[in-house]
């Protein structure tokens, strides 16, 4: 099973942007679908993006035409640029193959 770490979180103000990295070891993100979640506490995990085999996204209606997903096959990474943040965008991130999650990287957006 490979193992997914997150990167890139951080504090950023309302409307500003934030690339989010996972990188995956001992498996590779070219041959998986892809996706990215968050959590906020007490709530349940909610998946902002994913990402197909063949490159296909699906994003949800929160963060349509704001969060862009992309995978670097040689790079094994999946990314998730964010923009026009929102406070309502704070949150744990996590990346996922649909086995493996990484451990989360916080994103905190200020108004």
């Amino acid at each position: 099973q490979g193992q997914l770490v997150e990167s890139g979180g951080g504090l950023v103000q309302l409307g500003g942007s934030l690339r989010l990295s996972c990188a995956a070891s001992g498996s590779s993100v070219s041959i998986y679908a892809m996706g990215w979640s968050r959590q906020v506490p007490g709530k349940q995990r909610e998946v902002v993006a994913t990402i197909t085999r063949r490159g296909s996204t699906n994003y949800a209606d929160s963060v349509k035409g704001r969060f862009t997903i992309s995978r670097d096959n040689a790079k094994n990474t999946v990314y998730l640029q964010m923009n026009s943040l929102k406070p309502e965008d704070t949150a744990v991130y996590y990346c996922s193959d649909g086995v493996a999650w990484g451990q989360g990287t916080q994103v905190t957006v200020s108004s």
